[in-house]
């Protein structure tokens, strides 16, 4: 189940080249092509669904999501920290509609994020 018009579900169907840094049965993840850190990665489930909110009902594409989050950030050598940020809606500053998580490393963390 993709859309035709989503940049990311072109991904999922190798319809764009992406380079992946991993994957599973449900998910895919490769480099942000603007990062906010020195490790940030994106994992999308590759069913089409806007965002985590209608992922949320979809339970085994939100498994493989949050197990491709957790292989990524033990590949990555994690383990003092990561983020990991689902942007819902315009208003939150989700600006692709395909429900991604940004898993972003390598660096302190500060909050609020802003």
């Amino acid at each position: 189940m993709t859309n035709p018009d989503c940049l990311f579900c072109k991904f999922v169907n190798a319809q764009l080249p992406v380079s992946l840094v991993g994957q599973n049965s449900g998910a895919i993840a490769f480099n942000d092509i603007n990062p906010k850190a020195p490790t940030h990665i994106l994992v999308i489930p590759k069913i089409h669904v806007k965002n985590l909110a209608e992922l949320s009902v979809h339970s085994a594409e939100l498994q493989s999501v949050m197990l491709l989050i957790d292989e990524i950030a033990k590949s990555k050598q994690l383990a003092n920290g990561y983020r990991v940020v689902f942007n819902t809606g315009a208003a939150a500053g989700q600006s692709v509609f395909h429900a991604h998580a940004h898993v972003l490393g390598g660096r302190s963390m500060q909050w609020p994020p802003g």
